[in-house]
């Protein structure tokens, strides 16, 4: 079956060009021309990938992005006119799976997506033992993507949870970066080392507002893994 693009842009121009260039790569197309817009098509047409403009009026594609990684892991591309690296990381950190600076080649964009789409077609599944993982203090409800605390709800983005069913499904393993990225979206996503550092430290900061220190160990220079989760 052909796979659906939105494409969220406030310029007219860069929708057509882009639609134009993805249909001929064999890919359907719908388009948003605002992130509010957007965020509701989302919702509807249940798009396989996002390219998501950084500036638009009414709602930026940054806090799209946040929108839509609350409550999905579709893959996102951002297009930025802004090529800096402070802009690369911050959106990564959000979840994004790749940047294409304007002004863009159609055809990278074309290529950009469609290695996107391929990573996806291989990503492992994450299969618990039971849909509920326990560890000292801690609960995840893995059908649910719901974190617990000693009876505290912990609202986690999708990356985080993914991040903390990783490390909680194998509670002993101490996982690279490297190993933690592949789980989550496959081998071959290109993300930085500082990426997964900004999700591990984000999951450690909502958890110590409920008082959980001991939620994740840092093995220097090897990786992450699980906690004792008693709430030290």
């Amino acid at each position: 079956m052909p796979r659906t693009i939105l494409i969220i842009d406030d310029d007219p121009h860069i929708r057509q060009l882009l639609a134009f260039a993805l249909a001929k790569a064999g890919l359907d197309t719908i388009e948003a021309e605002d992130g509010e817009a957007g965020l509701a098509m989302a919702d509807t047409a249940a798009p396989d990938l996002v390219i998501l403009d950084i500036n638009m009026p009414r709602m930026d594609g940054i806090e799209v992005c946040r929108r839509l990684r609350a409550k999905s892991d579709v893959p996102i591309l951002f297009l930025s006119s802004r090529d800096d690296e402070i802009d690369r990381v911050l959106g990564i950190e959000l979840g994004a799976d790749d940047y294409v600076t304007k002004p863009f080649s159609p055809r990278e964009v074309v290529a950009r997506v469609m290695a996107i789409l391929r990573r996806m077609a291989i990503r492992p599944p994450v299969v618990a033992a039971t849909a509920t993982v326990r560890c000292g203090l801690l609960t995840l409800d893995t059908e649910g993507w719901q974190a617990d605390w000693g009876g505290q709800a912990v609202v986690l983005s999708v990356t985080e949870f993914g991040i903390l069913r990783t490390l909680a499904t194998m509670p002993s393993k101490v996982f690279s970066r490297d190993a933690i990225i592949d789980r989550l979206r496959g081998p071959g996503f290109a993300v930085t080392d500082r990426t997964i550092d900004s999700h591990i430290r984000n999951l450690r900061g909502k958890f110590a507002r409920v008082g959980a220190y001991d939620v994740i160990e840092t093995r220097a220079g090897i990786g992450y893994r699980l906690g004792v989760c008693v709430g030290g």
